[in-house]
């Protein structure tokens, strides 16, 4: 475990610094709002990270109170790592990078990794916009499948692949489309009504979605 390092400042924001500031913390956070992760599927997800740095980076978070590891019982039998409350404290910070971050967005480059599920953050917003209050969403890019759980207030605010129950609404959409949307330079309602975004399922989130 690496040494705890300090700006020795007496600052609330340099005491969050002190814990989340270094690089991958806050990515890992990111990867375990979707719930309990084995560390060969963080390192799947976060390309470019270490082994060594990833594994230290978690053992940091377990020691400063922002993740726990536990054993799955058989038949899984394997160790997941997964946020605690206080872990979890952290959605507010990621959802204001990103919405700080739109504009830095751009275009994508050729070296940049994409995980369809990096675009959850971005469409919960969009879909909070677009009146969507409660629900499960689940969403189909070129790139995989994940769902969201809009309004949730414990538990995984999205997952990996598709919903484990009927989702109030199905939206199918490519990948310039969910960047537009995630940049704020559309709006997830415009998207369907430009035919942009494919929207299924009888739920209530699907029919405001629709009338929008």
């Amino acid at each position: 475990m690496s040494p705890r390092r300090s700006y020795d400042q007496f600052c609330s924001a340099t005491r969050a610094l002190d814990a989340v500031g270094d690089r991958w913390t806050l990515l890992i956070v990111r990867e375990l709002l979707a719930g309990p992760r084995r560390y060969t599927d963080l390192h799947a997800d976060l390309p470019g990270v270490s082994t060594d740095m990833l594994a230290s980076r978690l053992k940091d978070m377990e020691r400063d109170g922002l993740t726990t590891r536990r054993r799955l019982p058989p038949p899984g039998a394997v160790h997941v790592y997964e946020l605690t409350s206080r872990g979890r404290e952290l959605l507010p910070v990621l959802r204001a990078l990103g919405e700080w971050g739109r504009t830095e967005l751009g275009e994508r480059r050729p070296t940049d990794a994409l995980r369809a599920h990096w675009f959850a953050l971005p469409l919960l917003r969009a879909l909070e916009e677009a009146g969507i209050g409660t629900g499960v969403v689940e969403v189909r890019l070129e790139e995989g499948d994940f769902h969201l759980r809009v309004g949730a207030v414990e538990g995984p605010l999205y997952g990996y692949g598709p919903a484990p129950v009927e989702p109030d609404a199905r939206l199918a959409l490519d990948s310039v489309t969910c960047t537009a949307v995630s940049r704020g330079e559309l709006g997830l309602a415009d998207a369907v009504r430009d035919g942009r975004v494919e929207v299924g399922g009888d739920g209530a989130a699907a029919k405001v979605l629709r009338e929008a």
